[in-house]
Parts: C-alpha cells; sequence; structure tokens
C-alpha cells in the first residue's frame, strides 16, 4: 500500500502524542462527526469495516454503534494504540494488513475509509484497491470515503485526492451525499461523501455535484 518513505513517515508520526492533531483540532473532530453522521445513515450498523485507524479517534466513535466493527491499518503501530484507546469493547477485530492484500469473504453493511487512499502509488492501484473494496460492500450498504482534494494531495507528492477517487467510486457505487470540509488552512480542505450500492444496476444513480 505504501512506499518505503510514506510507511517510514507514518511511523515517525505514529510515534508522538496525537498524530495530525486528530483530538485537538477543531477542523478533525467536526470532520470526525461528519463521517459518523454519514456512517449512520442506516441507523445502527451491524458490521463494519474502518479502513485505517490512525490512532483510534474515529475508531473510538463509531464502535458503540456497530454490533461487529473490523479494522484493518498496514501500520502495526496504529493498530496498537487503536486497540489501546478501544480496549472497552470486545467486539472489534484488529487486523495488520495491506488494503489491498485484505480479503474476505464477508460482506460488511457499512465501510469507512479515510484519507487512506492517496498513499497507494497510482490511479490502478487506487482502482484496484476500490475494486476490492466494492466487493466486500453488501447491497444496499453504505460507504463513507474521505480524503483531501486533489490539489493538496498532489502538491503533497500523492498522484491525486479526493475528486480522482470519487469519479472511481461513481463507477460502481450510487452518490448519495457530498460535504466539502475547509478551514482557511490550504491543507484543511477535504471532501466526504456517502456512497451507497445498489442492489441491481438499475438502481445505480449518480448525483452531480
Amino acid at each position: 500500500m505504501t512506499s518505503d518513505k510514506n510507511y517510514l513517515l507514518l511511523e515517525r508520526e505514529l510515534a508522538v502524542d496525537d498524530p495530525w492533531r486528530l483530538d485537538s483540532n477543531s477542523f478533525e473532530q467536526e470532520r470526525y462527526v461528519q463521517m459518523l453522521r454519514m456512517s449512520r445513515c442506516n441507523g445502527d450498523v451491524v458490521h463494519a469495516l474502518e479502513v485505517g485507524c490512525a490512532a483510534g479517534a474515529f475508531t473510538e466513535m463509531l464502535a458503540p454503534h456497530c454490533q461487529r466493527l473490523t479494522v484493518v491499518d498496514v501500520m502495526p503501530q496504529a493498530i496498537e494504540r487503536a486497540r489501546q484507546r478501544t480496549k472497552r469493547w470486545s467486539h472489534i477485530t484488529w487486523i495488520t494488513c495491506d488494503i489491498q492484500r485484505f480479503s474476505t469473504a464477508e460482506q460488511f453493511d457499512l465501510i469507512v475509509v479515510a484519507e487512506v487512499l492517496y498513499f497507494l502509488k497510482g490511479i490502478a492501484e487506487m482502482h484496484a484497491a476500490i475494486l476490492n473494496l466494492v466487493g466486500m460492500l453488501a447491497p444496499n450498504g453504505a460507504l463513507v470515503f474521505g480524503s483531501a482534494r486533489d490539489a493538496p494531495c498532489r502538491r503533497w507528492g500523492h498522484a491525486a485526492g479526493a475528486e480522482t477517487v470519487i469519479s472511481l467510486f461513481n463507477e460502481s457505487l450510487s452518490e448519495i451525499e457530498r460535504l466539502h470540509c475547509h478551514t482557511e488552512s490550504v491543507n484543511e480542505d477535504c471532501l466526504l461523501v456517502l456512497f451507497r450500492k445498489p442492489t441491481n444496476s438499475s438502481e445505480q444513480s449518480n448525483y452531480g455535484h
């Protein structure tokens, strides 16, 4: 999933308290509030998949609303920090794995993937990861995607960001809601999108935003 450079960067960032200021930044806190709202669009969740847990800030918010929660992250340090943060719950399964290699016969009625896909090397890898996620999403299931937009991601040295990935998701899923989260900071500019998997191809209806 990550190049050696990206892996080492994530490793360094996870070594400090509150990496990425997910607990102390009002922009991040509001982004998580909106992600949780979208995640609960169908009420409480039977089985959710969270792709990329960082230090567990959103995992802690999502867990009480799921009967089962599977968390996948390529970084063992992230898994350990999130596990410690959520140890009061016993219904979370932790998997250290690259999302490109993660596979299961189970289907999820909710998948959350935020600030992850731009770490992939290029559009082809992003597309393959998206097809993998769509295949694990149950019919009528919800997928919540979040990412910095294309321009900041390219400025950071990534191949693409939100707009590009959204167009790839729209090939298979129906876009239900799109929310632009931003502040005056050029680095705080992201899109959140709620998708739903149609029960059949005739139900797919994408919305232009």
